[in-house]
């Protein structure tokens, strides 16, 4: 026996709200964005560097979010497994006071930085829209600060402001956790199936 669209929605979004988390926490690149430590590529990046430049949340906060992405270029880059005190203390040394109004205008990526590592952090328990707004406030300000700076497509120098084809991945990924929606998806797909297979009996049965 089949299993149903609500038990089928339910898998699916259950496994890729846990792809999503890994693609957070373990900061895989997602895009290339100026931020107050150079240049930023994850949604933790730019997260870590508000929350140290604000000191409003305890540093054990900080060093949690920071460290999944150590191990993991410890296993792909060979790089050693630093400290929690010498992570937190390298993005430290990093940060650079910004003009007052560098915040505001990269207000849409700092904002859907912060939705997409909540959203990471929530999905694991509540799933629900936060992560794919979150994904999409960093596309536009992406694509926002590419259009203002005149460079079309992919900028591939060092500092370029770009969107990685993981971004891609991400979205679809966190389209995939919305349970509701999702089942709605599978129920579409399933009313289409089953009018395809009586369209083609019935065109077999006026053939014979």
């Amino acid at each position: 026996m089949g299993f149903s669209s609500r038990k089928w929605a339910e898998i699916i979004s259950k496994f890729a709200s846990r792809v999503y988390f890994f693609i957070i926490m373990l900061q895989l690149p997602l895009f290339r964005f100026p931020c107050r430590i150079g240049i930023c590529q994850t949604p933790i990046d730019v997260t870590v560097c508000q929350l140290i430049a604000s000191e409003t949340f305890p540093q054990v906060v900080i060093k949690a979010l920071l460290y999944p992405g150590a191990i993991l270029k410890f296993f792909t880059q060979g790089t050693t497994i630093p400290s929690h005190d010498q992570l937190l203390n390298s993005y430290k040394s990093n940060i650079k006071e910004p003009p007052p109004t560098t915040d505001l205008k990269h207000l849409e990526v700092i904002a859907g930085s912060y939705l997409c590592v909540a959203g990471a952090l929530l999905g694991l328990h509540k799933r629900g829209r936060m992560s794919l707004f979150g994904l999409a406030l960093v596309v536009w300000g992406v694509l926002t600060e590419i259009s203002s700076t005149g460079k079309h497509g992919i900028d591939l120098s060092e500092d370029g402001v770009c969107i990685y084809p993981k971004m891609m991945i991400a979205i679809a990924v966190t389209f995939c956790s919305m349970r509701r929606d999702l089942r709605k998806l599978i129920r579409i797909c399933k009313f289409k199936s089953i009018a395809f297979r009586k369209l083609k009996n019935d065109s077999k049965f006026k053939c014979h």
